[in-house]
């Protein structure tokens, strides 16, 4: 009998892992396109930043249009029977793909992202990706789907997509320079954490007071989700914020002061 259930438990494990590496695989060739874009032209600029040369990247909109088509693909159905890291794995790329698609069509035209658009229709409201059988606007794909807002979706519960998606601004979260997957998105949502958090020209405390990117202010609510106040959750990044024994003990009893920090939108290029 134990003989027959070491078998049975061998076969389960070899099947889940074909199973997760035929997911791998699949991830992998659907997403190759964008990342050969993102390794020619998104330039790390420091730990913490990167920008991306959109001259370069007006040379090779097919390539980067043919990946949107391939995620246009992608039925409602099918993204349906994914996991839920495969899913956002799927959103983030979509999310700053068509951020860049978006920016490469009024490249010449533009010092920022806020320039695209009028009052009533910023570069955010603007119907510009077919995703899942349905024309949508980058704000549909991040709060609608990412975040949960529209109740067909039903949402990540995850904070940490805000140093993921990427709006082409100097004060947004670096743009990875490498597209992310179901298989490895723990590692990269955590490197993207600390990448921002650790640095100190948007996120710094100094002495009592804690100074952070206006993003903590525009999406609290995400970041205080079941009671936790906002100070709690860079107390969990201390080392990433390289805090001290006070700072932490201010953060951990709620005693800090918080500022936000001025956001900077011009345009993340490299020229």
């Amino acid at each position: 009998m134990a003989a027959q259930m070491r078998i049975m438990l061998t076969s389960a494990i070899a099947g889940w892992l074909l199973i997760v590496s035929t997911t791998a695989r699949a991830d992998t060739s659907l997403h190759q396109p964008y990342e050969t874009l993102l390794q020619q032209h998104v330039i790390t600029t420091s730990a913490h930043s990167t920008a991306v040369d959109y001259a370069a990247l007006a040379q090779h909109r097919s390539q980067l249009k043919a990946y949107l088509s391939a995620l246009s693909a992608i039925s409602k159905k099918e993204y349906a029977q994914w996991s839920q890291a495969r899913q956002l794995a799927f959103l983030l790329n979509a999310y700053n793909a068509h951020t860049l698609a978006l920016i490469v069509k009024h490249h010449g035209e533009i010092d920022s992202i806020k320039d695209i658009g009028g009052f009533f229709s910023s570069a955010w409201n603007q119907p510009v990706a077919l995703l899942l059988g349905k024309k949508r606007t980058l704000d549909e794909i991040e709060h609608g789907m990412i975040r949960g807002q529209d109740k067909r979706f039903a949402g990540f519960n995850e904070p940490r997509i805000h140093f993921a998606v990427n709006c082409a601004s100097i004060g947004c979260p670096a743009l990875r320079e490498e597209p992310y997957r179901a298989d490895k998105l723990e590692q990269q949502l955590s490197e993207q954490t600390h990448r921002f958090l650790s640095d100190t020209s948007r996120n710094r405390m100094s002495g009592e007071v804690l100074q952070v990117s206006k993003i903590f202010d525009w999406y609290k609510a995400d970041f205080t989700r079941n009671g936790q106040p906002l100070a709690g959750f860079f107390s969990r990044y201390a080392d990433s914020m390289q805090l001290t024994d006070t700072q932490q003990a201010l953060l951990k009893n709620n005693s800090a002061d918080i500022e936000f920090l001025d956001y900077d939108w011009s345009l993340n290029a490299t020229q």
